[in-house]
Parts: structure tokens; C-alpha cells; sequence
């Protein structure tokens, strides 16, 4: 037990600044996320073609990618094209390009749940578009756009750890890291899960508080 706790212990600040950048990763990637994703959802559901055809041909192709492949793409691909960013950078920009794609997605079913009648009466009033998705279409979808949204930003969260394999010193490159000081490999990876057990937990029950809570209200 001794040994188990010292692995903790002696290695404090490897653990923190891990974690700290994986926190860091998450949160900047969830924002821009967020934010991405939603504007793709928007474009899936607006009356225009081409900003249609634009969502649902980022969203196919972006799914069917790993991430890997994305992450891949942005430190060994971009460079040559001339896009040269530092690998914190360019984590957070494949990580919110992949993770938006399935934001986009529980936006537009979201949407789809909110009957059509909604839209077209704002639209008889003479509201616009966008005046009809933000005023109308949304407030109503939102109770079923969060929970599932939540289970996006908690896969968001154990994506962050493939950022380890790219040169990124968050949570996922700390069992690399003590390897190389012969410590046990074991106690690392548990020590790991439970940090990022402390992250997720949260998360999943608010996600849980918010389907029981809207469950009701419906």
C-alpha cells in the first residue's frame, strides 16, 4: 500500500500538470466545440442547399475519421501545407474539429424534435431564420439537446488522452513518463483512472439530475 501511495506521492507534480493540461485541452476544446458545433447544426437545418450540403458533408466525413487520423493530419499534414502550430494548439483545433461533428448532430435531432408547426408559425409573423432557431426552435429543444450533449463533452473529455501520443504532456502521457523511472506500471494507470474518474464522475451525474429533472417538467 505503501508503494502504491508513493507513486502518488513522489510524483505529485507530474500528476497535477497532467492533469492540469488535460483540463486545460478539455476546456478549450468543449468551448470551441460547442460553438462549432452548433453553427454546423444550424446550417443542417437552414433553408439554404449549399450551407446544408456544407453541414452534412463535414459531419460524414469528420464521423468516419478517427480521431487519430485527425490528430495525425494536423501535426504531420499541416506543417506542409504551411499551417505551422505548436502541438497544445493543434490538439485543441482536431479535437473541436472532430468533436463538433457530433455536436452538430444532437443539435439537429434536438431541433427535429420540436414540432414544425413552431417554425412555421414564427415564420408567419415574420420572423427571419435565425430569429425562428434562436427564439423559437431552440428554447424548446434544449431539454433535449443537454442530456445527450452532456455524453458528447464526457467522450470529449477521454479523447483528450489520444493528445498524449502527439507530443501533448497531459494525463494520457503520465504512464510513459513514470515508465521510464521503472515505476510500476500498474499503480500508474490506476492512480491515472481515478483522476480522470474524479473528472467524469460530475459530469455524468449532472447529466443523470438533468434527465430526471426535464423528465418531469415534460
Amino acid at each position: 500500500m505503501g508503494d502504491f501511495l508513493g507513486v502518488l506521492t513522489h510524483h505529485w507534480e507530474i500528476f497535477r500538470d497532467g492533469f492540469a493540461t488535460t483540463i486545460e485541452l478539455f476546456a478549450i476544446s468543449a468551448a470551441g466545440s460547442l460553438v462549432f458545433g452548433a453553427a454546423l447544426g444550424a446550417m443542417r437545418v437552414c433553408p439554404v442547399p449549399t450551407l446544408r450540403a456544407f453541414g452534412a458533408g463535414y459531419v460524414n466525413v469528420v464521423r468516419n475519421t478517427p480521431l487519430t487520423l485527425i490528430f495525425a493530419f494536423g501535426v504531420f499534414g499541416a506543417p506542409k501545407l504551411q499551417v505551422g502550430l505548436d502541438y497544445f494548439p493543434t490538439a485543441c483545433v482536431a479535437l473541436t474539429a472532430y468533436t463538433s461533428a457530433f455536436v452538430c448532430e444532437v443539435v439537429r435531432a434536438g431541433v427535429n424534435t420540436v414540432p414544425v408547426g413552431q417554425a412555421e408559425a414564427a415564420r408567419a409573423l415574420g420572423l427571419t431564420f435565425s430569429q425562428t432557431l434562436g427564439s423559437v426552435v431552440l428554447p424548446q429543444a434544449v431539454r433535449s439537446i443537454v442530456p445527450p450533449l452532456m455524453s458528447v463533452v464526457i467522450a470529449l473529455l477521454k479523447n483528450t488522452t489520444i493528445a498524449a501520443g502527439f507530443s501533448v504532456l497531459e494525463a494520457g502521457a503520465i504512464s510513459a513518463y513514470l515508465a521510464e523511472q521503472d515505476e510500476p506500471r500498474l499503480s500508474v494507470l490506476i492512480w491515472i483512472t481515478i483522476g480522470f474518474l474524479v473528472l467524469i464522475v460530475p459530469l455524468a451525474a449532472l447529466q443523470r439530475h438533468l434527465e430526471r429533472r426535464w423528465a418531469v417538467l415534460r
